[in-house]
Order: structure tokens, then sequence, then C-alpha cells
């Protein structure tokens, strides 16, 4: 796929002979809102580690934008427009969701330094917008530590949005969630992909379902299959290795 945004090419992780990935092969479009999902163990976590640089694979290569990350250090690939999002919220929790952003906006800006300066108008618009993107306008000002759960996870999107990542890598985003507020995130990430690239691990499968998103089924560290939700959840293999252990 020459045209992909993100390319990993026969990646392969061992831990102590534990094959973690296993030949993975898979490739992301610019703009693309992808799922991926397997059972515990599948890989899913070293796959994203793999990505931005915490570990590095045994074999094969990752590429960004036909660029090879492999031996690139963290910092410098999440330079390159590489954002990733984790599944416990890391918020700053006694500065308030516009002062999160303001600091996700200035980037080398430190809570000090926001005291005694002040943005240009293009970053208050900006923190504005996305304020207004995550429905946080009318909690702008109040502590993030008062947030529900749901709305942290939606500042922390916000603040990895206001870096400007060409691709998001979001893990996890909706465990703990209410039904609304897991419906809410899935518009939310689907109104994010087409200017960002998106990539979401979960295991809600209404969630997923919620994303109208092709589907990679990750399974003993390489791609089981790939689809749309309907065939992914009607294929034996996923039956067998996944969603038949989740409805069991």
């Amino acid at each position: 796929m020459t045209d992909a945004l993100l390319e990993l090419r026969g990646v392969s992780v061992s831990f102590d002979g534990f094959w973690a990935l296993n030949d993975l092969n898979l490739a992301l479009a610019p703009g693309e809102l992808r799922a991926v999902i397997g059972p515990n163990g599948a890989g899913k976590t070293t796959f994203l580690d793999v990505i931005t640089g915490k570990v590095r694979p045994t074999k094969g290569d990752v590429f960004f934008r036909g660029r090879s990350l492999v031996g690139t250090a963290e910092h410098q690939i999440a330079r390159l427009g590489i954002g990733r999002k984790f599944q416990t919220p890391r918020v700053y929790q006694n500065l308030s969701p516009r002062r999160n952003l303001e600091l996700a906006v200035s980037r080398r800006a430190s809570p000090f330094d926001l005291l005694f300066s002040r943005l240009d108008s293009t970053s208050r618009d900006r923190v504005q917008h996305l304020l207004g993107v995550v429905g946080l306008e009318p909690h702008a000002n109040r502590l993030a530590g008062g947030l529900s759960h749901g709305q942290k996870q939606w500042l922390e999107i916000a603040m990895l949005v206001a870096q400007n990542p060409e691709l998001l890598l979001v893990d996890e985003p909706v465990a703990g969630l209410t039904d609304e507020e897991t419906e809410r995130t899935a518009q939310l990430l689907r109104q994010l992909s087409g200017e960002h690239t998106v990539l979401v691990i979960e295991h809600d499968m209404e969630f997923i379902r919620d994303l109208q998103a092709p589907v990679t089924v990750l399974h003993e560290g390489h791609v089981l299959c790939e689809g749309s939700m309907d065939a992914v959840q009607a294929d034996p293999r996923v039956i067998e290795v996944y969603l038949g252990r989740e409805t069991d």
C-alpha cells in the first residue's frame, strides 16, 4: 500500500521467547478511521508500543509517511505527528479544561508561564473551538478533577488534537463510561477522522459498531481478519478466538 500514512511490514516482537507480535502486517490510509479488536494477549498494547517507539521490533519495520520509525525516540515520533491516548485519562486535575487545552496548544508552556502570559488570538480561538468539539464549553472553567470520567476522556482527546497530529492512537476510550458517554465518544472519533487518521483499540462491541469503521482483528500477534463489523462477527475464526468467548 504505497499511499499508506502508517504501515507495519512483517513486525514481530519477542519478549524472552514469547512472540507478542508475529509477522504483523497492517496499513492505514490518510484520514481513515480503523478499529482494532482482539482477546487479551492478542498483542494490541505491544502493537501501539511499537508504533510509538516504546518497543523496538525484533523483526520487521514500521513506516510513517514512508519513513521508517524503527530506532526513532518516542518524543521524536510524537513530533512527527503521532499522538497516543492511554486508557486512563492523563489530564491536569487541578487545572480547568481551558487551562489544560492552553497547555496543549502552547506545547512548551508550563502552568507557571500561563499565569503571566497570554496565548495569541489564533491559539485562543483554537482552544475555544476544541472545547466546543468535545462538548466541554459549559465546564471550561471548572477544575478538570470534577469532570465525569467520560468528560476527562474527551478532554484528553481534545488535548491530543490540539497538537495537530496526523495519526491519533486511542486505547480503550470507553472503559467505565455510561451508554450515553460511549455513544458520544464514537460520534467524536467519527468527527475527528478525515482531518486525522484515527486508530481505536476497544473491547466494547457496541461501541465498535457505532464507529461504523473497518475492523481489524488481532490474534496471537498477527491479523486474523479484517472487514466490516458484520463481516468479522460472522467469521467462524473470530467467533472461536474472541467473540465466542465474550458471549459464553
